[in-house]
């Protein structure tokens, strides 16, 4: 199985910077795609950025241009790079990771860390 666990949330300002970290407890090599989502209260969790293991990314139109998302083979650890955050970026932030075991996908979430843009 899969252990994600995540780091670097926090409350920044608008217009600030943060960079999340989900360390993976295997080699993510062997996972299919890494993601970033996140949850506000009372909305649906929605997908921001996936990262295949074949180095492909793509990014939620609202955080285009604004969040970059990064692998770091050596570590087994994605990040999340967030740039010119807004008060609308406050929510749960979680790591997903989904995998092919057994003839079969699967997937798998960190705990979740809470990202407040606030002044």
């Amino acid at each position: 199985q899969v252990q994600l666990v995540e780091s670097g949330g926090g409350l920044v300002q608008p217009g600030g910077s943060l960079r999340l970290s989900c360390a993976a407890s295997i080699s993510i090599f062997s996972i299919i795609a890494m993601g970033w989502y996140r949850q506000a209260p009372g909305k649906q969790r929605e997908l921001l950025a996936r990262i295949t293991s074949g180095g492909s990314s793509n990014y939620e139109d609202s955080v285009k241009g604004r969040f970059t998302i990064s692998r770091d083979n050596a570590k087994n650890t994605v990040y999340l790079q967030m740039n010119s955050l807004k008060p609308e970026d406050t929510a749960v932030y979680y790591c997903h990771a989904l995998k092919l075991e057994r003839g079969k996908l699967n997937d798998y979430w960190g705990q979740g860390t809470q990202v407040t843009v606030s002044s």
